[in-house]
């Protein structure tokens, strides 16, 4: 006997309501006697007011811990704790395109309601290592040094390696604006309110947008609702990629989610270990990381994560940590940022580990040789710079020293210039051919 689908959707309905009562109020969590939620459930919170959402960040034998996603008001000792159903749900679609939004999907510009969006899951399962395929196609950035020496391809995951102020949102706007993907989602974790405003009102064409969503959370929003933004650009991602388009995902920064992870794992009684960073911070960034990639039944998520490193020697707990789970990683100089060299990028100590598959004969052995050209030049800076080396010393540094102006002139590029990857090829390739 076929069951009506009324009737399914009725009997799956929840007609009991699960609830709690607050019990200790700290100033990141509040502790409940309920209600009985997995962990990353949501539950309304009764305030003075009105009511908040708060998500469960830990269980108990006797209670709960939440860490409140939105601000809306203050609870009290006793207050009503409300489980929310079927609230892991996600507005994902064509909809969402030309839009800014919150990590619920609610619209941060003034476009007016995002209408026609359906739901997905918010969080999904990583997909079996034998279902996935290694990047074959190269994704054109339009950015020379990059496309030249740093070759990416669809469904490539990336870290963007940098201290403060050296220039990497420029860099994810550039790659927002100039990547040729079917879709692209960009993600601001934690980013100053300017920030979001300046490159999603100025930083991006019309046509970029239309192509684009960006889901933001700033620095002043709760730690829960800065962990959810990262969350929905990865179901938005998954979306799209299942209909088997390429996606860009753009998440700037890492570091600052990890921030966040690490503010609500303290709140939930997790022991801090190194940097005060909780166990929970080094299982929840490899998922997000396996979550991305491309598969063999199509589609692909091709992400560059920026992180924030502590000091210019990019060596802190997270920098290490990202530079083991991606498939490459591209480093930004100070030394180059304050000389105006844009894009920042340390070619020599960057890396794409897909690049020599990617790349034919005669572009591999381009790279190659200029990449070798900027080391030893960079290895010698301080003899070359003080006057101590004498040339015809070394032919290597001699030859270094001679094309280096050439190959500086290549790598440095503006941030609103595109360069299409046969023409990156062609100059490379013509550049160490008139020097040799």
């Amino acid at each position: 006997m076929n069951v009506h689908p009324f009737v399914s959707a009725v009997r799956d309905l929840p007609l009991t309501a699960r609830t709690g009562r607050v019990r200790r109020i700290l100033p990141t969590s509040i502790e409940a006697d309920g209600p009985d939620a997995p962990l990353g459930a949501l539950c309304s919170v009764q305030t003075l007011t009105g009511s908040i959402l708060a998500e469960v960040a830990g269980v108990h034998a006797d209670h709960v811990v939440l860490t409140p996603v939105e601000d809306g008001g203050q609870t009290f000792s006793g207050a009503l704790v409300t489980a929310v159903p079927a609230a892991d749900g996600a507005p994902v679609g064509d909809a969402l395109l030309g839009r800014a939004v919150d990590a619920f999907g609610r619209p941060l510009d003034d476009a007016g309601p995002i209408l026609g969006a359906s739901t997905a899951p918010l969080e999904a399962a990583a997909a079996s290592p034998l279902a996935r395929v290694s990047p074959g196609t190269i994704i054109e950035t339009g950015i020379r040094v990059v496309d030249g020496l740093l070759t990416l391809g669809h469904g490539q995951r990336v870290g963007v390696f940098a201290a403060a102020g050296v220039g990497k949102t420029s860099l994810m706007t550039q790659l927002a604006q100039q990547v040729r993907a079917d879709k692209c989602v960009v993600c601001l974790v934690g980013e100053r309110g300017r920030e979001v405003e300046a490159l999603w009102s100025r930083g991006l064409s019309a046509e970029a947008k239309s192509r684009s969503v960006l889901v933001a959370a700033t620095s002043d929003q709760l730690a829960a609702m800065r962990v959810r933004a990262c969350r929905y650009a990865l179901a938005l991602a998954e979306h799209w990629r299942k209909q088997g388009q390429h996606v860009l995902l753009l998440l700037d920064s890492v570091t600052r989610l990890a921030m966040a992870l690490r503010e609500i794992g303290l709140a939930a009684g997790e022991p801090p270990t190194v940097r005060a960073y909780t166990p929970g911070v080094f299982a929840a960034i490899p998922r997000l990381v396996e979550r991305c990639g491309a598969l063999k039944t199509g589609g692909s998520i091709t992400a560059v994560m920026t992180v924030l490193a502590e000091t210019d020697d990019v060596d802190d707990p997270i920098s290490e940590m990202m530079k083991s789970l991606l498939d490459g990683h591209v480093i930004l100089s100070r030394t180059l940022a304050e000389q105006g060299h844009f894009p920042a990028i340390d070619a020599p100590r960057s890396v794409s580990r897909l690049a020599s598959s990617l790349m034919s004969a005669s572009h591999r052995q381009a790279a190659t040789e200029a990449l070798r050209l900027l080391s030893t030049y960079e290895t010698s800076r301080t003899l070359i710079e003080t006057g101590v080396y004498m040339p015809g010393a070394s032919k290597e540094i001699d030859e270094a020293i001679e094309r280096r102006p050439g190959l500086q002139a290549f790598l440095r590029q503006r941030p609103d210039e595109f360069s299409g990857l046969a023409a990156t090829q062609q100059a490379l390739a013509a550049l160490l051919r008139k020097a040799a």
